[in-house]
């Protein structure tokens, strides 16, 4: 007994002991080791990485994988040399977490494409085994809307890495970026394949009032309204529905801007080839009002040809404002053809040519220096129009109202409405035009009033009007004087408008007549 228990308690060899700690001092914590799978049980699995004893994985560490099979050989990271019950703590993801990243490192950065899975929702977005956790926000997952993130989890995608941070090891991905960057490019491959004038079958993706959208197998075409039909239609889905397949003709293709312009009617033959041979102008026609505009009427003559009323052809005596005034949509009409332009595909058409045209024999009806009356029809700036009969108006003129009254407006001393005595200065029935007269009607009295007045006379006259370069003076014998700015006196030269009024009474000298011109000059400086 004594023996042996001396030698339980024989000092160990000093050297020995050295060597076998020695084995031990280069593992640490967050260290990653190679080891060997010894044992699995139904939680965890042993791996023997060389240290005094065995590891511990939880075996659900292994879900992505499959379950390890003893021999195995694996790397792993060393969370803890020694839990509380005296056991190393390992983990064989972590360990796969830090070789991703320094794969990650070497292989990518910002804008490279990797791969994988959704494992969790997090606050702002979703979280992705990339081989390393990455971050997706939920505004980078998709181009579509969607409502509920929880759709995505367990999903293996591929994404665009739009931000890589090495100090902190942070990743940002983005799903919506891959498939921007996937469409541009089966886009620009798609756009390699059309030529204009090709045929394409497209489906109908969206209408608009201005017309639809079809989907060319990756990229959009528009269909605009007018390449629809050759016939007038008020909406695209008068013809088409979403979803619906149709077989388009490619009109123009821009590929800087991914821009495609397709038709529909090109699909059957245009009726405005040999339009000519069909239609010549003075031809009667009958068509139905398909469109009225405040410039004319369009009458749909045959299937896509349409022929425009212009609002001056509709009557020879009525004043047409709007054509709605004689026409409704949905009209059937005769008409005459004016003219006919093939190419431009355009056709004019007038509804005043089945009546007999009141200029027609005018001139045996009016003769220069003829007296007639008339009604003020209308008004402008430089004249009036003065009805003579239904149809036939004549011009008179602001210079031919007054021989001794500056009339600047006809609104000064006419109104629509006035019938008034006029004579015919001249005739032109091809022009469609005739001149009046009303100062003509009297002789001129301009002999006789210059020898009334006298230069350097003082004279006193109401002022009719105010303008910018001076005022008019209405004086005797219904004759009018100006007096220009510069014979005011200062200050009131800067301020006539409020230094006078119309309707005042002044006095002034009579400084220049001019009998050709017809002018008065008068001065309020020489008094």
């Amino acid at each position: 007994m004594k023996s042996d228990l001396a030698e339980q308690e024989a000092p160990v060899d000093k050297g020995m002991e050295e060597l076998y700690y020695q084995s031990f001092k280069d593992f640490r914590e967050g260290q990653i080791v190679k080891g060997t799978v010894v044992a699995v049980s139904v939680t965890h699995v042993k791996v023997d990485i060389g240290y005094k004893s065995e590891g511990s994985i939880l075996l659900q560490e292994f879900s992505d994988v499959g379950q390890p099979q003893i021999g195995d050989e694996l790397q792993v990271l060393i969370e803890a040399l020694e839990n509380e019950e005296g056991q190393v703590v390992l983990s064989k993801r972590k360990a796969d977490r830090v070789a991703g990243w320094d794969r990650i490192i070497e292989k990518c950065e910002e804008g490279s494409i990797v791969e994988g899975r959704i494992f969790k929702k997090v606050r702002g977005g979703l979280m992705v085994d990339i081989g390393m956790e990455a971050f997706l926000p939920a505004s980078l997952v998709s181009i579509k809307p969607f409502k509920n993130l929880d759709q995505f989890i367990g999903q293996q995608l591929k994404y665009k890495i739009v931000k890589l941070n090495k100090r902190r090891k942070n990743i940002v991905l983005s799903h919506k970026d891959f498939l921007l960057d996937e469409r541009r490019t089966s886009r620009r491959k798609v756009l390699e394949t059309l030529e204009t004038g090709q045929v394409r079958k497209g489906r109908v993706k969206n209408i608009t009032d201005f017309g639809a959208f079809i989907d060319l197998g990756g990229v959009d075409g528009l269909l605009h309204i007018t390449d629809i039909s050759w016939s007038r239609i008020g909406h695209p889905s008068e013809v088409l529905s979403v979803g619906s397949e149709i077989d388009v003709t490619i009109l123009n293709i821009d590929k800087d801007n991914e821009k495609v312009s397709l038709s529909l009617k090109h699909q059957t033959p245009n009726p405005w080839e040999g339009v000519r041979k069909k239609y010549r102008a003075g031809d009667k026609i009958k068509g139905k009002v398909v469109n009225l505009m405040p410039y004319g009427a369009f009458v749909e003559i045959e299937n896509g040809i349409e022929g425009l009323v212009h609002i001056s052809e509709l009557s020879w005596t009525r004043h047409v404002a709007h054509p709605s005034e004689i026409l409704k949509v949905g009209d059937v009409v005769e008409a005459v053809i004016l003219n006919v332009e093939s190419e431009a595909q355009r056709i004019s058409l007038g509804l005043k040519q089945l009546e007999t045209d009141p200029w027609g024999g005018v001139e045996s009806k009016f003769s220069v220096h003829q007296k007639v009356k008339g009604t003020v029809r209308n008004l402008t700036d430089y004249g009036a129009f003065v009805e003579l009969e239904p149809g036939v108006d004549g011009l008179l003129h602001s210079s031919d109202i007054s021989w001794t009254r500056k009339v600047t407006s006809p609104g000064e001393v006419l109104k629509k409405g006035d019938e008034i005595e006029v004579v015919i200065l001249s005739v032109d029935a091809k022009a469609k035009k005739i001149a009046l007269g009303r100062k003509q009607l009297e002789e001129d009295p301009w002999p006789s009033i210059v020898r009334g007045f006298k230069v350097g006379e003082k004279i006193k006259g109401e002022i009719s009007k105010i303008t910018n370069f001076g005022m008019f003076v209405h004086l005797r014998d219904d004759c009018e004087g100006l007096v220009h700015l510069s014979q005011v006196q200062e200050p009131q030269a800067h301020q006539l408008a409020t230094s006078f009024k119309v309707g005042q009474e002044i006095e002034a000298r009579i400084i220049k007549i001019d009998e050709g011109q017809r002018r008065i000059g008068l001065s309020l400086k020489l008094q």
